[in-house]
């Protein structure tokens, strides 16, 4: 099948290629010039595995191109748009400013039973709007969440956990459905559940998924809240509860919260909705979800100070990561940068490392020291805190290995992934978040 991806951020990209390497051919489209000479040359924008293997064989096969013309889109059966939503500079709420736009250049090029499948993040009431200008084209307009972590994002395109579709009433709805399926041929085939709802329901599942993630994360920490003014264990506590199966262990994970392009401003987005929608005290937990999730940034350069006798000022203090998860460059709203830039700010030399996003942290944070070699970067440092949980991190670094390098022995784990025992045995004071 013809395809289009209106945006070729993050999100748009990703999709691109992974529905080029199921069959399709795809073009596409973003605004942005350097971004489509750079993915017309294979080469990936941002670092994602497994993307620049499927954007390579994509280009290759001749199934995918892009573009900064919104008329290469005309002929394409299903135009998917997937452009940002990101907080407005004034407020809490979504800037729509992006998704309208993208709808309104792409309906001259729209032919009658073309389907237009918003993939981006909007608040619950936005699709019914754009219905509104796209359906006089004869074009159909259906809501197709995205659900991809960062670091797994080709994975979770390609084999999806679920598909939902959310389409107008009647034959019309069916329809679109129907062609849905066809696009996701390989995920059908192995029973991934499709589920096909109302515009309204599929907008606010893919909110909902985000608002319960960000909730039972910043339920833990707010337990490591308790924990460290009793002597209890999170780690220990999270084990526990976990076991039992209407809780799971997942995302119980304490430490400095989380980050990134999507659950802060999705939770935030949620807020304001609610509140446009006269029903803002269902949903005003949120805020202070995102309180305690900001409040474990604060409490991570408090452990740092406390621990180098109250005071970092001229410390060598080595941070661990500036991405805001494993796997990603992506650096917004990165916990580990902010953790990074505070501790600058009270006056300590701070060392930044990453295997992948170090370029990202330099454009927006210059102030701060960048180093790309881990082991480089622990020399002679006087604290160490750990802030992104990479592998290079959490399971290959040796503490005795790491006490030949730094000047001190103060290791604040902010993600609690080590071994807090071996690197006490090594002769390092040892601080976990909300742990003993």
């Amino acid at each position: 099948m013809r395809l289009s991806v209106i945006g070729c951020g993050y999100l748009g990209a990703v999709h691109a290629a992974a529905m080029a390497s199921i069959g399709h051919e795809v073009v596409g489209i973003d605004v942005d010039e350097r971004k489509i000479a750079s993915l017309s040359r294979g080469e990936a924008p941002f670092f994602e595995p497994g993307l620049q293997e499927i954007l390579s064989e994509g280009l290759a096969s001749g199934r995918l191109r892009f573009s900064t013309d919104m008329a290469d889109a005309a002929g394409a059966k299903v135009h998917f748009v997937g452009v940002g939503t990101p907080q407005q500079k004034d407020g809490y709420a979504a800037d729509l400013t992006y998704v309208n736009a993208a709808v309104d250049a792409l309906i001259p090029h729209l032919a009658e039973g073309d389907i237009v499948a918003g993939k981006s993040t909007v608040p619950v009431g936005t699709a019914a709007t754009l219905a509104e200008r796209v359906t006089p084209t004869g074009a159909t307009l259906v809501w197709n969440p995205e659900f991809l972590r960062e670091g797994w994002a080709v994975q979770d395109t390609i084999d999806p956990d679920r598909l939902v579709a959310g389409v107008p009433a009647g034959a019309e709805g069916e329809r679109a459905a129907d062609v849905l399926r066809e696009v996701y041929h390989p995920s059908v085939a192995k029973n991934t559940p499709f589920i096909v709802t109302d515009l309204a329901t599929a907008e606010l599942v893919k909110v909902a998924a985000n608002a319960f993630l960000a909730t039972k994360i910043s339920f833990i920490n707010a337990m490591a809240e308790i924990a460290e003014v009793t002597g209890a264990d999170v780690t220990t506590l999270a084990d526990a509860i976990g076991h039992d199966a209407r809780i799971g262990r997942r995302f119980l994970g304490a430490g400095i919260g989380f980050g990134g392009g999507c659950l802060p401003k999705d939770i935030r987005a949620f807020s304001a909705r609610a509140e446009e929608l006269g029903r803002g005290e269902s949903v005003a937990f949120l805020r202070e979800i995102d309180a305690i999730n900001m409040r474990r940034r604060d409490r991570a350069v408090d452990l740092v100070v406390s621990a180098l006798g109250g005071s970092v000022y001229k410390k060598n203090v080595t941070v661990l990561g500036a991405a805001f998860k494993p796997h990603s460059d992506d650096i917004r709203d990165s916990p580990a940068l902010d953790v990074a830039v505070r501790l600058h700010g009270l006056g300590a030399w701070v060392t930044v490392t990453d295997p992948e996003a170090i370029e990202n942290a330099r454009r927006i944070h210059p102030q701060l020291n960048y180093v790309e070699d881990r082991d480089e970067a622990l020399r002679a440092a006087d604290a160490v805190i750990v802030v992104t949980e990479w592998d290079e991190y959490r399971r290959q670094l040796d503490p005795e290995h790491a006490s030949s390098l730094a000047t001190g022995r103060v290791i604040v784990d902010g993600r609690n992934c080590l071994d807090a025992a071996a690197w006490r045995a090594a002769g390092w004071d040892y601080y976990g978040m909300g742990r003993p």
